[in-house]
């Protein structure tokens, strides 16, 4: 092993990387980034190697580490086999591209990444440099783009994404439902002792998370024992999605650093509250928020009620996007505050939508069903696409007092729902969808048709987020 005392990586303290990585955030002008960081990275000569993050379809995310000198020289053709990704190309198909997102760097904490490193993430392109269909992060961009260009809209996000922190490291893969999991901690909402093992946990991951730049507002346990939340600012959505799926990485780290597990299944424990990603969403033109109305009933304009009105129409068809697990809707149960009702409202925690008091500047709606396991650039695409463009029939406003509708109560439900359903076939393209739904069947077919009273092992053991890749290769 080579002696560390001989290695000059760079390692900043977490004062200079929040400073650096919030004066990267500004930079919000693709060439202009670009320029800035391939100059910074070639005079830098403390950084050692450039890991490149992309999703797959389901959400996952996936990184690879170029050596810096080989990422600068080959920029231009960063390829990849794409057969190798669940959901992705055919073996007859294989050679992706990766195209760089300079507005998307991150200086790392090297004491959660390792000494030397920064990260970008890349969307996907085919050989010939198009969009690749199942790159959902490339297609929200776009979109994000189209929208803005043509409309003057923007579209902003803040999650609020929910975790349990268990005993153990690797506590998903070794899981028996005959035992269940071994919570670290019993405490309550808002409650945990200043040192115990959950509260430190959180206070390093939002210490490693503020140093990213994420510009953190509060952070505690949960309502369920063992549970946690940390919540960062409002940002654009795709930004905003990318933050999520780095923040549940950062969260794995730190907790197998300390010996245990976060893990993000919705509901990894009968008989407690589960986990959801309560997902605030607001639209701006000309950098006004135009979610807001002072007259308009709750606080919000004829816009926003048209938005939300449009994601309740859909909301079955949309389910298995923002409900993608089969133990997502284990959390979907009205005993434990599960918004499982499609309807809005100012105060119901049980409603698929909330209302949240607000002023002009905080506006938005709380889509509060979408479960913290779900692919957040494909659910966002989704609910963002249905409540701006849909042209579905509806009438101005939700009426609250018609008949109750439910979300479906199985992921068997809602594979049936999505997959006949000719509004999501036009909105992501037959080929991404029936990849989509392919996987999931895969996953539904592994487990009991009804959920029963007990987490089973098959939905932890193949759940799309639990790493394993000797399982996945078993189907």
């Amino acid at each position: 092993m080579a002696d560390p005392t001989l290695k000059n990586f760079l390692e900043l303290t977490y004062e200079q990387l929040e400073a650096i990585n919030l004066k990267a955030r500004s930079l919000k002008d693709p060439v202009k980034a670009k320029t800035t960081h391939v100059r910074y990275l070639t005079n830098e000569g403390r950084v050692k190697a450039v890991t490149v993050c992309f999703s797959d379809i389901e959400g996952r995310l996936h990184m690879l580490d170029y050596n810096k000198q080989f990422f600068l020289d080959s920029l231009e053709n960063l390829t990849f086999d794409g057969s190798s990704i669940r959901g992705f190309s055919e073996l007859h198909e294989s050679d992706l591209r990766l195209v760089i997102d300079w507005t998307s760097i991150t200086f790392l904490p090297s004491d959660i990444f390792g000494p030397g490193k920064v990260l970008v993430f890349a969307n996907i392109c085919g050989r010939d440099l198009t969009p690749y269909e199942s790159d959902f992060r490339g297609r929200l961009q776009s979109y994000m783009s189209e929208i803005k260009k043509k409309r003057g809209l923007e579209a902003f996000m803040a999650p609020e994404i929910e975790g349990f922190l268990m005993s153990g490291v690797d506590a998903e893969q070794n899981f028996d439902k005959k035992v269940g999991f071994n919570l670290v901690s019993t405490g309550g909402y808002y409650h945990s002792l200043p040192l115990d093992e959950l509260r430190i946990f959180i206070d390093r991951t939002a210490e490693a998370i503020r140093a990213m730049g994420y510009k953190n507002e509060k952070d505690h346990a949960e309502v369920a024992p063992s549970q946690f939340e940390i919540n960062f600012s409002y940002t654009d959505v795709v930004r905003a999605c990318d933050q999520i799926l780095l923040y549940k990485l950062v969260c794995r780290q730190v907790a197998t650093q300390m010996g245990m597990t976060a893990t993000f299944l919705p509901k990894p424990q009968q008989n407690v509250n589960g986990c959801g990603m309560h997902t605030n969403v607001s639209l701006s033109k000309n950098g006004k928020n135009i979610f807001y109305d002072k007259k308009g009933e709750d606080g919000l304009s004829k816009t926003g009620w048209e938005f939300i009105t449009k994601i309740l129409n859909r909301a079955p068809e949309l389910c298995l996007l923002i409900n993608s697990s089969v133990n997502s809707y284990r959390r979907l149960d009205p005993n434990f505050e599960a918004p499982n009702q499609i309807k809005v409202s100012a105060n119901d925690r049980g409603s698929m939508i909330r209302i949240p008091l607000a002023n002009e500047k905080t506006a938005r709606i709380e889509v509060r069903s979408v479960a913290p396991d779900c692919n957040p650039y494909l659910a966002l695409f989704g609910l963002l696409k249905t409540g701006i463009d849909d042209t579905l029939p509806a009438p101005e406003k939700p009426d609250r007092r018609s008949r109750l509708r439910f979300l479906p109560g199985t992921i068997g439900d809602s594979i049936r729902i999505f997959k006949t359903s000719d509004y999501t076939s036009n909105m992501l393209g037959e080929s991404a969808k029936s990849k989509y739904v392919d996987w999931k069947v895969e996953v539904a077919n592994r487990n009991p048709r009804e959920l029963g009273t007990t987490v089973k092992s098959a939905e932890v053991l193949y759940h799309h987020e639990v790493t394993n890749q000797y399982l996945w290769n078993q189907f």
